[in-house]
């Protein structure tokens, strides 16, 4: 049996995104025994790199427990959509960068986690290009 996995795909145009539209998609598991699934998270989230502290932040938050009566069915492609908020933006800065993404996270009963994460683009801010050092002559 492979590594159990999870794929997640957005609907319409796939990657970038403007404050204010929906993002839509779905899930699926893969190699995962549905009798073994204790819970699902879904998450929307944004997270910084770079230098300094790393930041986090999670837009959107839903949890399905087995227990709740709704079924986990490992077998069955699951859907997500949320509407995006106007800030923070995508950034690829030189020293600090922001990402946004979707991060499926499924808690299995034997304690075990499996996480998926798919990233995508919020709004159309530049990369940031390097000047290179140039000494001036006095």
């Amino acid at each position: 049996m492979s590594d159990p996995a999870i794929t997640i795909r957005f609907d319409g145009n796939g990657r970038a995104y403007q404050p204010g539209e929906t993002l839509a998609g779905g899930y699926r598991f893969e190699s995962i025994d549905p009798s073994e699934i204790k819970a699902i998270e879904v998450s929307v989230l944004w997270l910084s790199e770079g230098k300094g502290d790393e930041d986090l932040a999670v837009h959107e938050f839903h949890r399905y427990n087995g227990d709740t009566g709704e079924p986990l069915d490992a077998a069955r492609p699951r859907r997500f959509s949320t509407v995006l908020p106007q800030s923070p933006l995508s950034y690829e800065g030189v020293i600090v960068k922001l990402h946004w993404c979707v991060r499926i996270r499924v808690f299995l009963h034997s304690g075990r986690e499996v996480v998926g994460q798919r990233t995508f683009q919020l709004g159309n801010v530049p990369a940031t290009k390097v000047r290179p050092f140039v000494e001036e002559m006095a």
